[in-house]
């Protein structure tokens, strides 16, 4: 999914010390205040793992960043000045792609239909193709175009659901619990793809994760959650020392809501 008002994205964009910055951030469904007086300062280029207990609030604060819920407090991506900068395009990745896995979709199919209006049931136009190929070959998928999803394997289809992320390539790039169904060399193949992503277009990634060994590997800040921010930082820094919050993450169940 994208959330942007910028679709003429270059190829390889670059954005020197550009920052998103969050100030007293919260999210309130009926008389429930989901997360509170939320902080904090990222950069272009970082790789943020965003960790918490269950009901601690981490989808909500994507959810809050895409604009699909209200919030209270300000979001600003700035220079590194503090200037304000216009509205970023966002890639969004959920935890799972939701489809009928008995539906005779392609891969191509779903993306075509995502990036054009032709219909699906015209087939997808040889301009297209090329368009889509590009798409997949940055999450090294290219020869997964013309697959059914429903034949697809927990990586391939994560792949793909990253391929429909980064289309346009976004300066921000939010995953939420992207690598849940995966076994653990799994895991670590995807995580290092979103590396490499990074490195190659400067991208701004938040991670909500329970993967803790594997996201450490990765990410370079950390960022934990419960309501509100209980502490965050540089990962190494913030990890230093077994911080008695980690007996508070609960790896079997997913973040709600």
């Amino acid at each position: 999914m994208q959330y942007t008002d910028r679709h003429n994205h270059a190829a390889h964009p670059v954005h020197p010390a550009h920052q998103l910055q969050l100030e007293k951030l919260s999210v309130q469904r009926g008389r429930d205040i989901i997360i509170s007086d939320i902080s904090f300062t990222v950069s272009c280029g970082d790789i943020v793992a965003l960790i918490g207990p269950n009901g601690g609030g981490k989808s909500t604060l994507l959810k809050a960043l895409t604009g699909e819920w209200p919030y209270q407090g300000t979001i600003r991506f700035q220079d590194r000045d503090g200037k304000a900068l216009p509205k970023p395009c966002i890639g969004y990745m959920p935890q799972q792609l939701l489809f009928d896995r008995q539906a005779p979709l392609t891969v191509a199919d779903i993306l075509g239909a995502h990036q054009c209006r032709w219909p699906v049931f015209l087939g997808v136009r040889q301009k297209t193709r090329k368009k889509l190929k590009e798409s997949l070959q940055r999450v090294h998928a290219q020869h997964l175009l013309d697959r059914r999803l429903g034949d697809l394997s927990g990586g391939e289809l994560q792949r793909v659901t990253l391929a429909f992320a980064l289309d346009p390539v976004p300066d921000i790039l939010l995953l939420d619990e992207p690598a849940s169904a995966l076994d653990e060399t799994g895991k670590a193949l995807f995580y290092q793809l979103v590396k490499d992503l990074r490195e190659q277009y400067d991208l701004l990634t938040l991670i909500v994760s329970h993967d803790l060994d594997v996201i450490t590997a990765y990410a370079n800040r950390l960022i934990y959650l419960n309501k509100t921010i209980i502490t965050e930082g540089p990962i190494d820094q913030v990890m230093a020392g077994d911080p008695p919050w980690l007996k508070g993450i609960n790896p079997e169940m997913e973040d709600q809501p």
